[in-house]
């Protein structure tokens, strides 16, 4: 008679051992790798952070374009602008004489 063995045999054995250690190694993958979760997080994250960026990038480029609208010639009073600055900057031309 033969003596009946009570281990499985070893090819099941090293089938088990070789799916395990493949899906620890894909789980480890989806979570720490490249495209993992951590990685997806810090994207997001950063995605936040250049969306806020951008908003406040946007807002500044309205403001100087308004700034720079109101500067043109077709905007301006040049005699008003003339003006302030004689008045505020005490600015005058060449050819003035100024009495005090």
């Amino acid at each position: 008679m033969a003596s009946s063995r009570n281990s499985p045999p070893f090819g099941a054995v090293l089938y088990v051992a070789v799916v395990f250690l493949l899906g620890m190694y894909f789980t480890f993958a989806a979570v720490q790798g490249d495209y993992g979760l951590f990685r997806r997080i810090q994207i997001e994250a950063e995605i936040d952070t250049l969306r806020v960026r951008h908003t406040k990038l946007s807002a500044d480029l309205k403001e100087m374009r308004n700034k720079t609208r109101r500067m043109s010639d077709g905007y301006l009073d040049l005699d008003l602008v003339d003006e302030q600055a004689r008045k505020v900057l005490g600015l005058v031309r060449a050819d003035e004489v100024v009495i005090r």
